[in-house]
Order: structure tokens, then sequence, then C-alpha cells
């Protein structure tokens, strides 16, 4: 796919804005954040926004329609165009098991309709309205799914993690009884959790315009060779990392 030049150096925020809020503390077991984008592109062409993929289950609130959003294996490409704004609840990874009540993998790389999940009630996309549905919603508490956010937090806190027999270690279970829980609970495997959140980082790094020997970097990572590490991190950002990097010319 060819860049939209409007990507480079926050051209974007001419025509876009986004915004976030903390859930209230009661919902927070659940809910990670709260966030929106609004959008006018009244007399300019489509806007084709690559979104990355993270750990986690959205439910949004778009034209009057709300959706469930599985978690994604790659990143996705949302058509902007005209004038919107979309309101989207985050939620924790591993934490949408017990509101959906089958296995998370089961709507991995899907939408369907939030009153599949929901029922037909559901709010109309304001903070208020969805805190009010959120509680009455709001499922018992879940051993297995506070387990797998704690997992998935551990990986995102600790950059020199990158194998999955160390994550199962450290969480005290075996590596298959692992997967099974990512399966269930997050909706992709512990392998790509971790990779996933290694490749942010290293995205991290080329914003603030690091050098990087990515022969050397790929193997720290855990990756057999330069070719498969530039494979991955396509596959997640929807570009190799050199290429990647040529967002951020003036640093």
């Amino acid at each position: 796919m060819v860049r939209d030049a409007r990507e480079l150096r926050g051209a974007w925020a001419a025509f876009q804005s986004h915004g976030y809020a903390d859930p209230p503390p009661d919902l927070a077991a659940f809910v990670s954040r709260y966030w929106f984008a609004e959008w006018d592109l009244r007399g300019q062409e489509p806007y084709r926004q690559k979104i990355v993929p993270y750990p986690s289950v959205y439910l949004t609130f778009l034209d009057g329609a709300a959706i469930v959003r599985g978690p994604e294996r790659g990143h996705v490409v949302r058509v902007l165009e005209g004038r919107g704004r979309v309101f989207g609840v985050t939620f924790r990874p591993g934490c949408f098991r017990p509101f959906l009540g089958v296995p998370v993998s089961t709507i991995t790389g899907r939408s369907l309709p939030a009153a599949e999940v929901f029922g037909p009630d559901l709010p109309r996309g304001t903070v208020e309205e969805v805190d009010a549905f959120l509680r009455a919603v709001l499922p018992a508490a879940d051993p297995l799914a506070e387990l797998a956010g704690a997992v998935v937090a551990q990986v995102q806190a600790e950059p020199r993690l990158t194998r999955v027999d160390e994550l199962a270690a450290r969480a005290g279970l075996g590596v298959r009884r692992l997967q099974r829980l990512f399966a269930d609970y997050v909706g992709l495997g512990p392998k790509w959790v971790i990779r996933r959140y290694r490749l942010h980082e290293v995205g991290e790094r080329l914003a603030a315009g690091a050098d990087i020997d990515w022969a050397r970097l790929a193997g720290e990572l855990g990756y057999a060779d330069q070719a498969h590490f530039t494979r991955d991190f396509t596959a997640m950002f929807g570009e190799p990392p050199t290429v990647y990097a040529q967002r951020y010319p003036e640093r």
C-alpha cells in the first residue's frame, strides 16, 4: 500500500484529533481506557489510516452502530472520509472473556454487532452512558481473566522478556497451559503477544531517531535472522522497519 503523505510529521493532525479517558475505578479491572477520534475530511481525499494491533478487544460506536472488534494479528486499514466521530472502549487484555462467554479466539480478526454479545439495549456512545451500561452488565470476577491480564502486563513491562518458556515459568504455568489460557482469554498466543510488545518498542526507538543494528536486534528479540524479524515487523506496522523510520525524517 502506498503511504499517504498525510501520515508524515503529524500532518494528519490538521484534520483529525484523538482523546483518551481513564475508566472509573469500579470498571478499571475490565476496561483499559476510553478513546475517541474525530475527523473532518470534507473536500479532501479519503484517508487510509493504518492501525497497529494490540491484544485487546474493543467496543466501538460509529454512525449509530455499536461493534465489538476482536484482537487482530496484524495491522488493519480504516478508511476515513467526510466528517465523523468514533468513540471506543478498550478492554484490558484477557478481560473481555467474562463478557463474551466463549473463548476470545472465536472473535480474533472478526467484528460483530455488539448486540450479539450484550443484547439489544445498548448505549449511544457517551462516556456517561457507557459507564452505566458496563456497570449493568459487569460480570463476576474471573481469576483466570485476572491471571491472563497480569501475564500480558508483565510482557509489556519487561522489555528483556522474549521467550514463551520464560514467561510460562514466571507465571507458574506450563507452556501448554499458558497457550490454552491465552487462546481462551486473550485470543492470541503468548509468542505473538511477546513479539508484538517487543516490536512496538522498536517502533518507539525509531520514532526517537535511534540508530539500530538490525541484525543484532533481530537476534536479541529471538529471531533466527533479520528476514524473519522484518517480516513480523511489516505484518504489525504495514511496512518494513527501514521504511517506517522514514516517517520521522526531521529527527
